[in-house]
Formats: structure tokens, C-alpha cells, sequence
């Protein structure tokens, strides 16, 4: 069965391509690289992954960053943070070692505005591009190919990049030159963080009120109190489910992110430093990889 939903793609020049890291997020991204007609030689540190992308989508796989990238246009990668980010683009088996003078690295890893920087300066030292586009959607978004993607580096790198990327996104904006797109990721995730912890107090408090929550929000979702994670998830927070989407330790690993940003520009942040220590709580709760709506459990 597909690890994608079907999606009407939009005609654009096949482009050859590789794609490191086939997560959760990852995976489905690459197969609608291949599914848009492009080539796609695919790269996991756990080569079954690989192995069986290419079952369902075709293409290829290699054992080493550096060589999935060889031939590629662009290389789009997907993985956990900065280390692992350094770990498939640098050194001998890494991508920049493989690819050719004018390829261009894509990153949707959510990672530090510190490491686009550098990972650029070291991209253009060797004669490559690299574009930071870390993604919004989760897990939904990347399987229906309906992703918004934050880009920071060089115009014309993103503007070669977008109608290939188009294949698993809905949005593909370039909001300014390297780092741009991590910190453009960073506002998104601390409006998430204190939205999320509203909706919980608001419907733990109709809870305690006596009130059907699911009428409530049916209604107050007409309003001006509407949100994507009350339409979202809103009526699982309600049913107290927490078995997909957003995990709780990757929002942590976002928010500290955050948080050492924040320290070092001035931001203040009050709410969304309040809102990763209940993370913490919910960690110690053993909910480490329940989602991130799970913030309600330390409310009942």
C-alpha cells in the first residue's frame, strides 16, 4: 500500500534528484518527488528503509550521503537536528562531497538558524547552493503532499528548486537569505505552543463546567476562536487521544531551539518558556511520543 495520498502534480521539468532521510516525513516527501516523474536515489542510515522506498517508488538507493547525491540537481534532506544534519553533509561520505559544482542541498530539517549559516558558508566554499527549508504540516501535510515550506538562501538557488519541491508542498516561500527559513519555523512553533496550551485550559475548563466540549467547540469554532488545532484537534483532545501527529519530544527539540535563539537576540518569551516546561511534565508523564495536543493530560 502507498506510504502517500494521491496528489494532482503540476507539470515541471524532470529534475534529477536524491533525498537523505526517509522518517516519517521524509519518506512520503521523496515518494511524491518520484510520483511528480522526477529521479530520486534515496539515502537512510537504516538501509531496509531505503530498500524498501525503492520497492514502492522506484528509483534507487546508495549506502552513503555522498553517493546518493553524486549526479543529483538538487539534494533534499530530511533528519532530526543539527548533528545529524553535519553527520549526511559533511566529511568524506557526505553529501557535499559527492555533488557536483551548482547542485543545490535543500534542508527540511528543523534545525538552528547557526547551521543553515554554516552549512551554506561550506556549501559555497565548495561551489554549491543550500536553501534551509524547514516544514510545516507534520505528518499529514508531507503523506498529501500538502506541506508549507519556509526557505532562506540564494533567489535564484529557490527559484530553481520551487516547481521541483511543488511535488509535496502546498506553499514553497523564501523569506530571506540563509537562517531566514529556520527562524521563520521557530515563530511558527511558538505560536503553536501557545495556542495548543489554550485550547487545553479552555476545554479542561468547559470539562469541568459540565459542558458537552464537543458542542462547544462545533461552536465556538464559527467564531473568532477558531484555530487549525481546535478544527484539528480539538475533539481528540476532548476524546483524550493522543496516538498521532506532532510528538512531544520533537515540539521539545523545536522549542529548545527557540529558546537559545531567543537568548541570543533579546526575544522575550515568557509563555512559550512556561509552555516547554509543561512539554517536560508531559515527558515525565511518559508521553514523550504522544502529540503535542497531549498538553490537556497535565490539566485532568
Amino acid at each position: 500500500m502507498s506510504s502517500i495520498n494521491a496528489k494532482t502534480y503540476e507539470a515541471a521539468s524532470a529534475a534529477r534528484t536524491a533525498f537523505l532521510g526517509l522518517g516519517v516525513m521524509g519518506l512520503p516527501m521523496a515518494g511524491h518527488l518520484a510520483r511528480a516523474g522526477h529521479a530520486v536515489t534515496v539515502y537512510n542510515r537504516s538501509p531496509a528503509k531505503a530498500d524498501a522506498w525503492v520497492a514502492e517508488f522506484g528509483g534507487a538507493s546508495e549506502p552513503t550521503p555522498a553517493e546518493a547525491a553524486r549526479d543529483a540537481d538538487i539534494v533534499f534532506c530530511c533528519v532530526g537536528n543539527d548533528d545529524d544534519l553535519r553527520a549526511v553533509t559533511l566529511g568524506p561520505d557526505g553529501a557535499f562531497a559527492g555533488m557536483k559544482r551548482g547542485a543545490i542541498f535543500v534542508d527540511h530539517t528543523t534545525a538552528s538558524a547557526d547551521v543553515a549559516r554554516e552549512l551554506s558558508a561550506a556549501a559555497e566554499a565548495l561551489g554549491l547552493q543550500f536553501i534551509d527549508a524547514p516544514v510545516s504540516g507534520g505528518q499529514a501535510g508531507a503523506q498529501n503532499g500538502m506541506l508549507t515550506v519556509m526557505c532562506g538562501g540564494n533567489a535564484a538557488a529557490f527559484d530553481t528548486v520551487k516547481p521541483v519541491a511543488m511535488a509535496f508542498a502546498r506553499a514553497f516561500t523564501r523569506l530571506g537569505e540563509s537562517g531566514a527559513g529556520q527562524l521563520a519555523k521557530m515563530v511558527n512553533q511558538i505560536a503553536i505552543a501557545g495556542l495548543v496550551q489554550g485550547l487545553a485550559e479552555a476545554i479542561a475548563f468547559g470539562q469541568k463546567a459540565g459542558l458537552d466540549m464537543k458542542q462547544v467547540l462545533d461552536v465556538i469554532g464559527k467564531g473568532a476562536a477558531q484555530s487549525w488545532q481546535m478544527d484539528n484537534r480539538g475533539t481528540t483532545m476532548v476524546d483524550d487521544k493522543f496516538d498521532f501527529g506532532f510528538a512531544v519530544d520533537w515540539m521539545r527539540k523545536d522549542l529548545g531551539l527557540v529558546l537559545d535563539e531567543a537568548r541570543r537576540n533579546g526575544a522575550r518569551l515568557p509563555v512559550t518558556a512556561l509552555v516547554d516546561q509543561f512539554y517536560a511534565d508531559v515527558q515525565t508523564m511518559g508521553g514523550n511520543r504522544w502529540d503535542t495536543s497531549s498538553l490537556i493530560r497535565r490539566l485532568r
